[in-house]
């Protein structure tokens, strides 16, 4: 019996790739806010177009997922910031003044 394991190594590497940009995401907000998205777009970009351009399976697919789970990040990034403001997160204190730009002062 002859095993293959592409499948299971595509999945787990794309297991990790998810499970660490979920708190790359948290941190990121936390420590500059959004004003850094276009990194996740940049890379996300060309971590697609490097997929396509590598002909070995694996690195192919785990650098495609690379660029999916960043391009979805950015959205994320955003989601962040609004789930700090409602304090489900904790908010960074020295940039305490980005969050209340946007609530309206009540009267």
């Amino acid at each position: 019996m002859h095993f293959h394991f592409t499948g299971i190594i595509i999945a787990v590497c794309t297991f990790l790739v998810i499970g660490l940009c979920h708190p790359l995401v948290i941190k990121m907000e936390y420590y500059t806010g959004t004003k850094y998205w276009w990194t996740f777009f940049i890379v996300g970009l060309l971590s697609i177009f490097a997929a396509l351009l590598i002909e070995d399976v694996i690195v192919s697919s785990v650098l495609g997922v690379v660029g999916a789970s960043l391009l979805w990040g950015i959205g994320e990034l955003f989601a962040q910031k609004k789930r700090v403001e409602k304090g489900w997160f904790p908010m960074n204190p020295k940039r305490k003044e980005e969050y209340d730009k946007g609530k309206k002062v009540k009267k």
